[in-house]
């Protein structure tokens, strides 16, 4: 087996839930930044696909460089229109030309990314049109690969592609989860067809001090579903009224919601209200980039060990950005089911070059008694040991949709 570096400890963190404030944040689907990280890793999700169907391999690349430049739009009640359209660029590296044993070959990066970003708009977001609301741009550096001798090249475990880390942890504290579960409530399809003038640019900011968690919403409201101000305000007190009721089913804290905060009815005339065309406010002026939204388990959180790294866009194979920062948290969540476990946390170091399934150094450290995680030791690294064994096949998961890393 190879050698793993795991060093466990019993954790010196104070949970989060324990501490006297907390603050979580999490942007939803339709904010600026989590299109950028979605049409990044649409991108390479796709290019992987082409990759490995037509040369057997996923090829090196790194789209992990979206920026949405916001447009113009001039929203009122009952419609508006979008007036310059949203500009979106996707930058990064990949493998442009191959050479086979019948030649070179170029590969259509543009219309595989192109598509892919239009495809992830379509599916994702209601009013917003990729051939009408937006320009899509890419700007690639160029690679190349020789392919004639590469399964001969390629050992089980590729090197690591930089020297990074990855950080993970679990489970997630009552406020974590609510603030997680408040923007997937209201970007549900429950919700959207219940109240349509929801849009999906959802961010969810919660703060906690002592037992009162404050959630303040910012919600972009579609014009084409609201006529006046009473009606946009009835939509905000619904939206209260469900995230109420949901998240008092998920944990006891005496719960103040806010949304939109920045309103002001009396001059809804001139701006004075979250009204939108499309659902996001990446139309109006608001811009987004990878990296700077979610970390990998969908959250912001302040009071955690976070990593920095932007997962996506990046490739499946070779990226500890990407793998090393999926691999914590997954084994995070397994080791803290093992008994009187109360809280994990999974730091991973790489070297660039050595391979993936062996981190410069592994550290777990474990919430619990003295005892309890002196006993819980050996099957701690275990299971953060077959995790690391079965690295080189997580690609497959990024490629079907069924890893969350935003």
């Amino acid at each position: 087996m190879a050698q793993k570096n795991i060093i466990v400890e019993k954790s010196n963190y104070i949970p989060p839930a324990q501490l006297p404030v907390e603050i979580v944040e999490r942007k939803g689907t339709g904010h600026p930044d989590y299109i950028a990280d979605s049409i990044s890793e649409a991108s390479s999700r796709e290019l992987s696909k082409y990759y490995l169907e037509r040369y057997g391999a996923i090829l090196h690349h790194n789209l992990d460089k979206v920026l949405v430049v916001g447009g113009q739009s001039s929203p009122k009640f009952g419609g508006g229109e979008v007036v310059q359209p949203i500009y979106i660029l996707v930058s990064g590296r990949a493998t442009t030309e191959v050479t086979t044993r019948d030649g070179k070959e170029s590969i259509p990066i543009g219309p595989i990314i192109l598509k892919a970003t239009r495809d992830w708009i379509k599916k994702n977001m209601r009013f917003l049109d990729p051939d009408t609301h937006v320009i899509i741009d890419y700007r690639i550096g160029k690679g190349s690969a020789d392919l004639v001798d590469i399964y001969t090249r390629e050992s089980k475990y590729p090197g690591a592609n930089d020297t990074s880390m990855g950080i993970g942890y679990a489970p997630l504290s009552p406020t974590e989860r609510i603030v997680f579960e408040t923007e997937r409530l209201l970007n549900s399809p429950k919700v959207k067809n219940e109240l349509p003038a929801v849009g999906e640019d959802i961010k969810v900011m919660g703060v906690r001090k002592g037992n009162k968690l404050t959630l303040t919403i910012a919600m972009a409201a579609v014009s084409r579903f609201v006529h006046n101000v009473q009606e946009y305000l009835d939509v905000k007190e619904n939206v209260k009224k469900l995230v109420r009721e949901h998240a008092s089913s998920l944990a006891d804290l005496d719960l103040e919601i806010y949304v939109n905060t920045g309103d002001d009815p009396s001059r809804a005339d001139r701006g004075g209200v979250y009204l939108t065309v499309t659902g996001t406010s990446a139309e109006h002026g608001d811009d987004g980039a990878t990296g700077r939204g979610n970390r990998t388990n969908g959250l912001i959180t302040p009071f955690r060990p976070m990593s920095l790294e932007a997962t996506a866009g990046k490739n499946p194979i070779s990226h500890i950005g990407k793998l090393y920062n999926v691999v914590a948290f997954q084994a995070a969540n397994e080791i803290c089911t093992l008994d009187h476990v109360g809280e994990v946390y999974i730091k991973l170091i790489s070297q660039i070059g050595k391979p993936i399934n062996e981190p410069l150094l592994a550290y777990i450290a474990i919430n619990a008694p003295e005892d309890v995680a002196t006993r819980v030791k050996h099957q701690a690294e275990e299971i953060l040991s077959n995790h690391l064994d079965k690295i080189n096949t997580l690609w497959e998961k990024f490629l079907k949709g069924e890893v969350t890393i935003f």
